[in-house]
This record gives structure tokens, sequence and C-alpha cells, in this order.
């Protein structure tokens, strides 16, 4: 992307073991909601999740960039979350891994588009930005 181009960044968090499909439906429901379909986007999580076959199938099938980002990046983004899971913060130390993961991946100027929604062990959430 040029430097002047909005970014779409769709951030997913999930349960260890997330299938394909769970990601993928909750992927639409969000980019429906946004009014986003058929819209360029990239996918973010963080690094923890780079063995998850579910995301990478998924990002597949939509034939979308599954970028990985380090945990620091998502805490850096953590003051501009909105949704708070008490198990997220517990274990990453980030109250919502979806939501930070888009933000993060849009890098400055980012603003959330859709918070996290979620559905059967997947969370996902929308933000967009200038190409970091």
């Amino acid at each position: 992307m040029d430097g002047d181009e909005a970014m779409i960044a769709i951030g997913i968090g999930c349960r260890k073991g997330a299938r394909k499909e769970a990601i993928l439906s909750i992927i639409a429901e969000a980019l429906a909601r946004a009014d986003l379909a058929g819209e360029k986007a990239e996918l973010f999580t963080f690094d923890g999740k780079k063995e998850e076959a579910g995301l990478a199938a998924a990002a597949a099938a939509l034939k979308m960039p599954l970028m990985f980002l380090p945990l620091d990046a998502l805490r850096a983004a953590g003051s501009q979350v909105v949704t708070r899971s008490a198990a997220a913060e517990k274990a990453f130390g980030i109250a919502s891994v979806a939501e930070a993961s888009a933000l993060a991946g849009c890098g400055k100027g980012a603003y959330l588009l859709l918070p996290r929604i979620s559905g059967n062990g997947v969370t996902c959430a929308i933000a967009k930005g200038l190409d970091p």
C-alpha cells in the first residue's frame, strides 16, 4: 500500500485449535456489521498464534495476508482498546487480543471501526488507519 491509502485491519483472537469455519464465520459477520464486505483487508493476530492451522486456513480461503505481531506491539495499542476480557488480560496482559491486533496492525492513527465481537472461541475486531 502507498503511504496515503487507508488500511483495513482485521484483528483475530482465538482459543487453541479454533476451526477454520468458526474463524471464517466471525470474520464474515464482522465485515457485514462494518459494511465492509468485499473490501481489501489484512488479518492480524499475535505471534503466539503462528501454529494455529485454523487461522492459516481461514486466511488462505479469504486470500488475505495473515500477519503476526509481537505482544509488545499489541500492548502498545492497549490504550485504544474498548473491550475488556479478563481471560485475555490474565493470559497476555492485553484487554482484547482482537482489538489490539487490529489497531497495532494499522499503526499510528488507527481507530476501531468495529469493536470486538465473538463466537465459537474466536474474537474479531476491525480497525482502519494508514499503512504502518
